[in-house]
C-alpha cells in the first residue's frame, strides 16, 4: 500500500514540475509549426536562390522563440533547412544572430550574422 501511495506522489509531483516549467522539448512547438508552414519555403534547400521572405514569415521570427528552436536542430533537420538561408531569412527580418551563435550544430559565421 505504501508503495502505491509513494509512486501516486511521485506522479502527482511529475505533473505539477510539467504543468510549472513546462515540457522542455516542446514549449516552442507553436513556434515551430509557424515557422515551417510560414518560412520552410525561405528556409530550404538549396542553398541558391535566397529569396526575401513573406512579412508572415517575418512576423513569425518576430515572436518566435529562436533558442528554443535552435536547441531542436538535429542534422537530420539541417537536411532540411538551410541554415545558410535561416541566418539569412532571420537577418532580413531585423532578428539576426550574433556571429558564432550555434544553431543546432551550426554556428553562424561573422560573414553571415548581423
Amino acid at each position: 500500500m505504501a508503495r502505491q501511495q509513494l509512486l501516486g506522489l511521485f506522479l502527482v509531483l511529475a505533473i505539477m514540475v510539467a504543468v510549472v516549467w513546462g515540457d522542455p522539448s516542446g514549449g516552442c512547438d507553436q513556434d515551430r509549426q509557424d515557422m515551417i508552414r510560414e518560412c520552410k519555403k525561405y528556409e530550404g534547400w538549396p542553398a541558391e536562390p535566397k529569396i526575401e521572405p513573406s512579412e508572415a514569415c517575418c512576423a513569425v521570427w518576430q515572436r518566435a522563440n529562436i533558442p528554443c528552436l535552435c536547441a531542436g536542430v538535429t542534422k537530420e533537420k539541417e537536411k532540411v533547412w538551410c541554415m545558410e538561408k535561416v541566418v539569412y531569412v532571420a537577418k532580413f527580418c531585423k532578428k539576426p544572430f550574433q556571429p558564432g551563435y550555434q544553431c543546432g550544430s551550426y554556428t553562424v559565421p561573422s560573414s553571415l550574422g548581423q
